[in-house]
Parts: C-alpha cells; structure tokens; sequence
C-alpha cells in the first residue's frame, strides 16, 4: 500500500480540503517529513474515492468553477486507524544525495570538499532558523489530547533533525580542516 494513500486520509481526517488546499498542506505542514506533489495528490485522490475510502462533493466558485471538496468516509477513517495502528519498522537508510556525494568527497580537493559542506551547512542553518521562528505558535507544550501536541512533536523532531545536522557537518568541517 502506498504510504501517500494514508497521508492524505490522514490530512482528510483533520478537516475537508479541495486538492488543491491538499497540494498547499503536503508544502507547508507536512514538508519537514513528507512530500508529495500536485501529480502524485490527484491520482491518489481518484484511487481513494474508487476504494470508497474518500468521497466529494462539488462546490461551485463564481459562476462556473467547480471545485471538489474531499473528506474521508467512516471507512477511510478505519482504514486509516488500521494503518494508524500498525508499527511501521525503522526504515533503511533514505537517499540522500549530499551525504553520497561525501561517501565520494575523497576524489575533491580539501577546499572543495569545503565548500561543499560549508554551503550545506548554512542552508541547514536557514532550515533550523526558519523552523525556530515557528516556536511563535506554541506558548506551551500542548496538552496530551489535542491535534497541536502532535504537530508540536512534529515540529520538535524537525529542529532537533536540523540541530543535528548542523553539528555533524561542523564537525565533518573541522576534521576536513584540521588535515
């Protein structure tokens, strides 16, 4: 099963959205740990509401526009608490292509293996800056019981991500300096 398939009933679980509102969620809350693009969203939308998992109902906007307004049916939200329920393994290691342009970094010069890792750096500073600016919306650790807890776990494992990013090419910077 595609895992995309439980991000969006998910998403639909918190509220009914249009594909499009759907497109701008996966960009701005979900971003720090899931992507997925307008390409993969519709087709996923059109496989959800065969299954019966998620249903529409169209909205007109001006006079000719038709919008369609998805939410998850009581057999998408079992589904989804199916899903929910499961322990999902650790998985294996992702691509990331910085760090297997690193696993070769041998083959560069020491200043360019350098500035490899010190731009990297500054954009995870940017990324870990920019998450920072998001503590704004919590005044607290939520309470156990509400949906913001889980976006402020979210949010948290996302800065402590980037923190840890930050050390570990200062420290890669360090080694590579001190050769």
């Amino acid at each position: 099963m595609s895992t995309l398939k439980y991000a969006i009933l998910g998403v639909l679980s918190r509220s009914s959205m249009t594909g499009y509102d759907m497109a701008k969620e996966f960009e701005t809350s979900l971003f720090e740990f899931w992507n997925a693009k307008h390409s993969q969203i519709y087709p996923e939308l059109k496989n959800l509401t065969a299954e019966g998992l998620v249903a529409y109902d169209i909205e007109i906007s001006g006079n000719v526009l038709e919008k369609k307004l998805y939410s998850i049916t009581e057999k998408g939200r079992q589904e989804f608490r199916k899903w929910e329920l499961t322990y999902h393994k650790l998985q294996t290691a992702s691509r990331d292509e910085f760090r297997l342009q690193m696993y070769f970094a041998y083959t560069l010069s020491p200043g360019e293996r350098l500035a490899l890792m010190e731009a990297r750096l500054a954009e995870h500073r940017q990324k870990l800056e920019h998450l920072k600016k998001k503590e704004t919306q919590f005044s607290s650790v939520p309470p156990k019981q509400e949906e913001e807890l889980m976006d402020y776990m979210v949010w948290l494992g996302a800065v402590i991500r980037e923190e840890g990013n930050c050390s570990w090419l200062e420290t890669c910077i360090r080694c590579c300096g001190e050769t």
